[in-house]
């Protein structure tokens, strides 16, 4: 993929006979990269242009701009060639159809590949077996439960045995075993199978888990591209610090906002996230409320904030700190607050 650009053209109604035109602009002149036995992530919250970028390469969309090359095929020339190499694979209950058998989706699918019967029939029963459908192949999908349905899905994205799998969501809504599984599945399809994989995720521990490197895209451009580790090492020093107080009043909201910037020094890009709570939040006078602040200068704040609380009448119940991860670094780097 190479500086690719997709806009999208809508118009917008000013009356019974006007319009005006709308463009937006999905992707940004984003170059990406997947190689085989690979697992890359493609991160960033809603609207940065992850399930844009995945239809593009799934050629159910065509760029603006730029060109979409697969294993030297460019794709406005050589789409049918590229179908047979890539594949998709989507959460929740899409790309199913619910009235056929498991059986019956993988022959309907598989023949749109144009492939000989025989062997659509072998791959189908290998891939049954695979997922662990055999039993279940002669069932309607409707009847299946949501992993089933999901594990029906792999078996539908492998049916042309694709070079390039792209996963978008794979285990969304499901139960934690079931994901668990099918994260052993991914992870077996491209270290042992050899399969290029793009995957999205609003699960961030699943991508820190899986992938070997990650693109973080925003408003549909390419903030950086680097492995999970170094991303999250882009907030180094960053902490969450949790207080659970008794005691609080409503008037100490402005005392903490001038302690933390006159006393304790916080700037605006240190003090990163601060949550403070109200005398209504606990459901008894007694009872504990929380404090939240997220700080670079983690230490400082902690060894400081102690006797402010004191001197303003509140008992500290417990405390606790939690480093980064990789939804920290994300939000961040979208909200711009990492360089």
């Amino acid at each position: 993929m190479n500086e690719v650009t997709k806009i999208y053209e809508t118009r917008n109604r000013l009356g019974w006979f006007r319009s005006e035109r709308v463009s937006t602009q999905a992707v940004k002149s984003l170059s990406l990269t997947l190689e085989p036995g690979q697992i890359t992530g493609l991160l960033g919250l809603n609207g940065a242009g992850k399930t844009t970028t995945i239809r593009m390469l799934s050629t159910l969309l065509d760029p603006t701009e730029g060109s979409i090359e697969v294993d030297g095929l460019e794709m406005s020339r050589s789409r049918t060639a590229i179908q047979h190499k890539v594949n998709m694979i989507a959460g929740g209950e899409r790309m199913l159809y619910w009235r056929l058998t498991g059986r019956e989706n993988l022959h309907y699918f598989g023949s749109l590949y144009g492939l000989e019967s025989r062997r659509l029939r072998l791959e189908s029963e290998r891939l049954l077996k695979e997922v662990g459908l055999a039993d279940a192949a002669d069932r309607p999908v409707e009847q299946y439960s949501k992993g089933m349905k999901q594990r029906l899905q792999i078996a539908r994205g492998l049916i042309n045995d694709p070079k390039y799998l792209f996963l978008d969501e794979p285990t969304l809504g499901l139960d934690a075993p079931i994901a668990r599984q099918l994260r052993e599945m991914v992870r077996s399809l491209a270290k042992e199978r050899g399969k290029g994989i793009l995957l999205t995720s609003h699960y961030l521990q699943e991508v820190e888990e899986l992938c070997d490197n990650v693109y973080v895209l925003n408003r549909g451009e390419l903030l950086m591209c680097d492995t999970p580790d170094r991303i999250v090492g882009r907030v180094a020093g960053l902490q969450t610090a949790h207080f659970e107080l008794t005691g609080w009043r409503d008037e100490l909201n402005p005392l903490l906002m001038e302690y933390l910037h006159t006393e304790i020094g916080l700037n605006r890009k240190e003090l990163t996230e601060l949550h403070t709570p109200s005398a209504e939040s606990g459901s008894s006078p007694g009872e504990p409320v929380r404090l939240t602040l997220k700080s670079r200068s983690a230490d400082k704040l902690i060894t400081k904030l102690l006797p402010w609380t004191a001197e303003n009448g509140l008992k500290v119940v417990s405390f606790s700190a939690e480093k980064p991860n990789l939804e920290d670094a994300i939000i961040l780097l979208s909200e711009g607050k990492v360089s």
